[in-house]
Formats: C-alpha cells, structure tokens, sequence
C-alpha cells in the first residue's frame, strides 16, 4: 500500500512520527501555500525562514533516497491550500492512504479530519512525539485538578526525564525552581554577545528574492536574515549558546536594554519549534554543561524550565481548551490595537523599543513580550484577537499553539486565571527598574498624574480598578487592593480621569 506523507513546516525532523515505517513507494510531500503564510501576515522574517528550511530539508531527505514531491509557492498548479495540494498530488500520484503527524494549530487539525471524505484514502493522523509529554499524558496529568500550575507539570516532567533529579529522586542542588535567582536587573557592562551569522546558501537566496516580491507588504524588515535555515547549522546555534552563553543567561534573563535586542537570551525556540531541534536534546546539553561545571545551576535550571516546563505546559493547556479557549476574554478587552505595535512611533521608549527589536528581528525575548508589550495591551485593554493575532503575525518562533495560550492566558489574563495565577500587569516603575528604557524616555516613570507622566502608571491603576469585581478575590492581589483603597477619593478620580486621557491620546496617535 503506497502513502503519502504530508510534512508541514514546523514538521523539518526526519524522525517525526510519520515517516516512520516508510516504505520504497512512499511519498513525502512539502507544500508552499499561500493560504498558511497569508491567514495572519506573518512576518518576511518568518515566511523566508520557514521555506527556506522546508527546501533545505526536503534536498536532504532526496539525498538520502526518499521519493519526495516539493511545490514551490510559484509552482503554476499550486492551489494556494494544504487541502488543494494533498487532494491534488494524492491523485496525481495515485497513493492508498495518507499520513500525516497531528497539527500545532486547531484549524489545521479540523482541515486534516476533512481530508479522508474530500480525497477519498484513509488519513492517518499519528502523535507528535517531538513533544516530551502527549496530549493525553496531560489531559491525564490535568484530570481532577482544580488549577492547572506549570510549577508542578514542570516537576513531573523532571522526574520522568531525569533531569537535573539525583539517584535519591530529589532535585538537584535541593530546590525544583530557581527563579527568585533569574531576576536582576541590567547592571553596566551588560551586553549581548555576538551571535553567529550563517553563509547564505542558493537556495536561501532564491527564498529571500521571493519574500521581498510576495510579501513587500508584510510589517517587518527582511534583510539582514542570519537564521539558521538546516539541523547543522541549528546544531551548531544550539553548541555557540552552551559554551559560550548559557553561563550568563540565569542571572539576567529578566533584564532589558536600549539596543541589546537578544542579551543572553538562547534564540533557539524557532529552531525547536520547526523540528530542527529536539527539545529533549536541547535539556540534555544544558544539564550536560551544568554537570560539568560550565555553568551555574540557576542559569541551566532557568533555561530547561522554559522547554522542559513551560513549553510543554502550554501546548498541553492550548489542546485541552480547544477551541472553546479562543473565545475567551475575562477581562472584555475590545481596546482596538494601537498603530504603534505595526511601527508608528510614540513617545515611550519601552514600546518603541521592544517594537523595532521585532520589526527588524521578527523576535524579542521573552520579558519584552510579557512586561512590555503585553502589559501595555493588559493595562490598556486591547481587543485580545488583535492582540493574539500581532504576535502571531510578528514573532519568528509564534505557532497557535504556543502563541495563544502565552498572549491570551499569561500577558493578558483574557483565560480568567487558566494559565497564570495573576494579571503581569506592572507600572513604570518595574520598567525602570528592569531596563534603561526610561532613560530615554519623555515620560517620567516616578510621575503619575503629571503632563509627562509615564502612561503606565495611571493605566495600572485604572486596571486594577475596573477590574475589581474580578480581580479582588484573588489572594496574590490582596496588597494591591488595600494600597488602591487607602487613596483618597479624590486621587482615586485623578488617577481614572489621567487614564482616561491617556485612552484617548492612544486611540488619537498621540500617545
């Protein structure tokens, strides 16, 4: 019986599930739509990097001998969809079954469970075992509980991977979490090293000449492109941050810096998630470099969490809601998104900030996203699709299934407490504290009520007084809701009437 098997392409690893047990009349297809790189407008960045990795990767399967069909975004016959290519080329080449590995995202899964009617073969849809915990293994895991904490997933999955756990079953050096030792903030000297840039291959080039005529009109600067675009060149990304960054990583991994777009950050999470690194192989070398004295255990520890722990954590919770978690909005956000997340300037540095890294790099690490960007958005209420829908479109390493559950549940709270046990929402002075932002700013972080008052701070507030009703239960908030309710009434409206203002500046441009 001969199979096509349909690799996606956040799917580039020869060993995903359904190229297992592939046979001499077997077919592997990879397919450029524009359906998939147009749906959200997604960065040039992230359309060139993703096909050129699919074309690299389908040249290596063909050397290796696998039979292997590649449509091209310009090929003349390309429908435009992942439907009209697999009915398309399923008939062409006459196969008896099709195989494909489960989706990242609920509308393509919902597409896959079409095609055995539409085409007329069986669709298999086999497991992702590039995860490290199954579908079901969480569902299993999550059954019964009334809160669902990544803190104590993350502990289960230690223990069955054996990472960083002793002989006697305990976590090494004694506690599972070492946060609370990742949250200094940038001292002088504090820089990002310099980070490796790839050769471009003929191929990579193609791509590039391509992404600038098709998607000229997408937010985001295209060139310079230094990703890793093949396993090897990942592999050696992967060894570059062991060796020689990871050490630094720990300590400061909260910290932000006018100009230093990566800091000590590891860059591998659109690796991971294309499949040109495993994560397991990823905690495997970090532990290594921790036992061998190359790094601290804060920083190995900090940085397994957010694969190991978080990672997993939150595809487990996107597959469990879905698709009733898209819909949620707790805290009836429908603020339209400013201009200045598509580039427009404002007079914050911090947003200005954290927008070019993205414009320019299609990334920005992971305390930009949540306390800059996503806190604006928490604070001033924006409509959480459009929200959901900017990060999707800009981040390199964004898929539905990571992107939704990290902006809808942990920046924006719009799940009601699913994901994290409270808003992130903070003021200018966290910002100040965490960055040298504000040294650059016009608005004056200290200040609240002032003409250039840094707008943050009247929007925390205002936050956390719409929000009362919802909010004032929860224990973590108990001391934000007595410093709120020992002001004055008279602050109190001060500080709702400056929010107010500042709503309507934002909407005008003039934020």
């Amino acid at each position: 019986m001969s199979s096509l098997r349909l690799i996606l392409g956040d799917q580039l690893s020869e060993s995903i599930s359904s190229l297992n047990d592939f046979q001499k009349d077997d077919w592997i297809l990879l397919c450029e739509v524009m359906e998939e790189a147009t749906y959200v407008k997604h960065h040039p960045k992230k359309i060139a990097f993703l096909f050129a990795a699919m074309r690299h990767f389908a040249v290596e399967m063909q050397a290796k001998g696998f039979k292997l069909r590649y449509v091209k975004l310009t090929d003349p016959q390309n429908s435009g969809s992942f439907t009209g290519e697999v009915h398309r080329i399923a008939q062409e080449l006459g196969v008896e079954r099709l195989i494909v590995t489960e989706p990242g995202e609920y509308r393509v899964k919902c597409m896959m469970e079409s095609w055995q009617e539409l085409i007329g073969i069986p669709v298999e849809i086999r497991v992702d075992d590039r995860f490290l915990c199954s579908i079901q293994a969480f569902n299993n895991w999550a059954k019964d509980k009334k809160q669902l904490r990544m803190e104590y997933f993350y502990r289960e999955m230690r223990k069955k991977y054996h990472i960083l756990i002793e002989k006697n079953g305990s976590p090494t050096g004694g506690k599972w979490n070492y946060d609370k030792e990742n949250r200094k903030p940038p001292t002088k000297g504090l820089f990002s090293p310099k980070r490796i840039s790839h050769n471009k291959s003929s191929i990579l080039k193609e791509v590039l000449r391509l992404v600038a005529e098709k998607f000229s009109d997408h937010f985001g600067m295209l060139e310079p492109f230094n990703y890793a675009i093949t396993r090897a060149q990942a592999l050696i990304e992967l060894d570059d941050f062991i060796d020689r960054i990871l050490s630094n990583f720990g300590d400061y991994q909260d910290a932000m810096l006018k100009g230093e777009v990566y800091l000590n950050h590891s860059l591998l999470s659109s690796y991971i998630n294309v499949g040109l690194l495993l994560p397991l192989e990823v905690c495997q070398k970090a532990e290594t470099a921790y036992r061998n004295g190359k790094v601290s255990l804060n920083a190995a520890e900090g940085f397994i969490r957010q694969i190991l722990g978080w990672r997993e954590y939150i595809r487990g919770i996107y597959w469990r809601y879905m698709p009733e978690y898209e819909e949620l909005n707790y805290l009836n956000a429908k603020n339209p998104l400013p201009d200045f997340y598509w580039g427009s300037k404002t007079r914050m540095s911090c947003i200005n900030e954290v927008i070019s890294h993205t414009q320019q790099h299609a990334y920005s690490h992971h305390i930009q996203r949540l306390m800059i960007s996503g806190n604006f958005a928490l604070l001033a209420g924006l409509d959480v699709k459009q929200v959901q829908e900017w990060y999707l479109a800009v981040y390199s390493d964004a898929y539905e299934w990571v992107e939704m559950p990290n902006t809808l549940g942990m920046s924006l709270f719009g799940d009601g407490g699913i994901v994290a046990s409270k808003p992130y929402a903070a003021s200018g002075k966290y910002i100040k504290k965490m960055s040298n932002f504000c040294q650059h700013c016009s608005y004056d972080p200290e200040d609240m009520l002032g003409e250039n008052a840094c707008p943050f701070n009247a929007l925390y507030w205002d936050f956390i007084a719409r929000n009362r009703e919802k909010l004032k239960g929860n224990q973590r908030l108990f001391y934000v809701y007595s410093t709120w309710e020992k002001f004055s009434d008279e602050k109190q409206r001060a500080i709702r009437d400056k929010a107010a203002i500042t709503l309507v500046c934002m909407n005008k441009g003039e934020l």
